[in-house]
């Protein structure tokens, strides 16, 4: 979808909310000559949350720093991507795109993102596994990470936030995970 800029920017008013998933589903089962029903559902069968950063996340508040879910939405329904992960027990905030019609990378989703987790830029810390989202958390002070691989990110989250996860959430020390 991203290879068509029709594509893209169907994809991008489905993160901000413009249009609901099956709208998105109809547009990019056309384009790939398959069925549209529950298409982002079966796009996204297996995917799941990636254990050992929902465990430092749980670590790090366990130690007393505020964490926070910020997230480009896909929809709502018919398939929920948020679905059964108890967002809101596991995190201090969370916003998820479509709900404030306004999307990574976008500077004002970084903003309203400070203003839930009451920090200031300089307080925090921005993960993302997209580069292109980094730039605008930087310019707002935050440090951020690029998430290619869980240890490694774990890892640097630890030297910033000077806090223990990894050994925490992998029941061994640094070395063995």
């Amino acid at each position: 979808m991203y290879l068509d800029p029709k594509g893209t920017r169907v994809t991008h008013e489905l993160e901000r909310g413009d249009i609901a998933q099956v709208q998105w589903n109809a547009h990019a089962a056309k384009s790939l000559g398959v069925r549209p029903d529950n298409l982002m559902g079966r796009i996204f069968a297996d995917l799941r949350p990636e254990p050992l950063m929902l465990n430092a996340a749980q670590a790090a508040r366990e130690a007393g720093v505020r964490v926070g879910v910020l997230s480009n939405s896909v929809g709502l329904t018919p398939w929920n991507l948020y679905d059964g992960y108890d967002l809101d027990e596991r995190f201090d905030a969370v916003l998820i795109s479509e709900h404030h019609r306004i999307r990574k990378p976008d500077p004002e989703i970084f903003r309203l993102m400070l203003d839930m987790m009451e920090l200031p830029g300089e307080a925090c810390v921005f993960v993302d596994d997209n580069r292109h989202y980094l730039p605008p958390a930087a310019d707002l002070g935050m440090e951020t990470i690029f998430a290619e691989d869980p240890k490694q990110t774990v890892s640097q989250l630890e030297a910033l936030l000077d806090v223990t996860l990894l050994g925490a959430v992998c029941g061994g020390d640094r070395r063995g995970g």
